[in-house]
C-alpha cells in the first residue's frame, strides 16, 4: 500500500507546510530548561475555581505564594491561554498563535507532548511505530507535568515533584532534560515525514541519514 500524496495534500497541504515550519524552527533552538511547569500553577492563580477535580498540594494561598516566589516564562501558547487573568501579566512572554513558530522551544514539556498531536494530524502519512513513539513520550511527559503541578495526586498513587523546594528542581530539571532529548529525535522523524510528503522527489535525492533504522538527531 502506498500514500497518495497527491490526494493528501489536496486536503491538508497546509497543515503539513505548518508542521514542517514550526518542528524545523523548534529544532533550531536551543533547550530552555528551568520553567519547572509553573504553567500549571499560573491556571489555577488567585482564582477559586480549577481545572482539575483535585485538591491543591499546598492549599490556596500556598499555591499562589509559589507563583509569586519565581518568575515565570512559558513560551507555549496553549499553555500560556489557560493562564488566570492575574497570572498572565507576570509571565515573561506574552505568546500569541501568530507569534507560536517563533517562540517554541525544544525543551518545553508541551512542545514534546504536542508531538503526540502533530504525529495524528499528518496522519497516515506517519509509520505507525513513530505515531506510538511520539503517544508514549506525551504519556511519559504528561505524569511529569500532572507530577509537578500544584494538584495533589495522591489519590492516584502519584508522589508530587515538590518544584517549591531545591530537590524538586533538580528532578523536573533533570527529567525535562530527559524528555527534550527523546523529543529530538523524534520531532527530526516528523520533520522528515513532512518534507517526503511535501517533496518526493528531493526525498529520494537526500542521502539516508538513518542509522540502524532511527534518524540522526540534528
Amino acid at each position: 500500500m502506498r500514500l497518495d500524496t497527491a490526494a493528501f495534500l489536496a486536503d491538508r497541504a497546509d497543515t503539513v507546510r505548518f508542521v514542517h515550519r514550526l518542528l524545523t524552527a523548534t529544532a533550531a533552538r536551543p533547550a530552555a530548561t528551568g520553567c519547572f511547569g509553573l504553567h500549571e500553577w499560573a491556571m489555577v492563580y488567585r482564582q477559586d475555581e480549577q481545572r482539575h477535580p483535585l485538591p491543591l498540594r499546598l492549599g490556596r494561598a500556598g499555591t499562589d505564594a509559589v507563583v509569586e516566589a519565581h518568575p515565570v516564562r512559558c513560551t507555549h501558547f496553549d499553555a500560556f491561554r489557560f493562564f488566570t487573568p492575574a497570572a498572565v501579566p507576570l509571565n515573561r512572554l506574552q505568546p500569541t498563535r501568530a507569534t507560536q513558530v517563533e517562540l517554541e522551544q525544544p525543551g518545553c514539556l508541551h512542545a514534546s507532548m504536542d508531538l503526540h498531536k502533530w504525529a495524528l494530524k499528518l496522519r497516515p502519512a506517519v509509520p505507525g511505530e513513530l505515531a506510538l513513539d511520539c503517544f508514549e513520550l506525551a504519556r511519559d511527559v504528561r505524569r511529569l507535568d500532572m507530577q509537578a503541578s500544584p494538584y495533589d495526586l495522591s489519590a492516584v498513587g502519584e508522589a508530587p515533584v515538590a518544584i517549591e523546594t531545591p530537590d524538586g528542581k533538580a528532578e523536573y530539571v533533570a527529567r525535562q532534560r530527559g524528555f527534550a532529548e527523546r523529543a529530538t529525535e523524534l520531532r527530526a522523524r516528523l520533520v522528515e515525514v513532512c518534507a517526503d510528503v511535501l517533496d518526493p522527489e528531493a526525498a529520494r535525492r537526500t542521502p539516508d541519514v538513518r542509522s540502524g533504522g532511527d534518524l540522526a538527531a540534528h
